[in-house]
């Protein structure tokens, strides 16, 4: 059985019990979730990409490709 690493992350408030710096950042099988250490709650973090994020990156990746030529290698 492999132990869950738990990272605090500075800065964030419950929001729950509204305490700052509580909350712990963990990977449980394929799901994240955050954890506030003093009162129990508990969330599982959902990560979305939409469509516009994922055209925005593609149209940064082609500028990089086309901006290089032969001259500039």
């Amino acid at each position: 059985m492999t132990k869950r690493v738990k990272r605090f992350i500075a800065g964030a408030v419950c929001p729950q019990c509204g305490l700052q710096d509580k909350i712990v950042m963990y990977d449980e099988g394929h799901s994240s979730y955050r954890e506030c250490v003093s009162c129990g709650f508990r969330e599982e973090l959902v990560t979305t990409t939409s469509t516009a994020d994922k055209a925005t990156a593609v149209d940064i990746q082609t500028v990089n490709i086309v901006g290089v030529s032969n001259k500039d290698v």
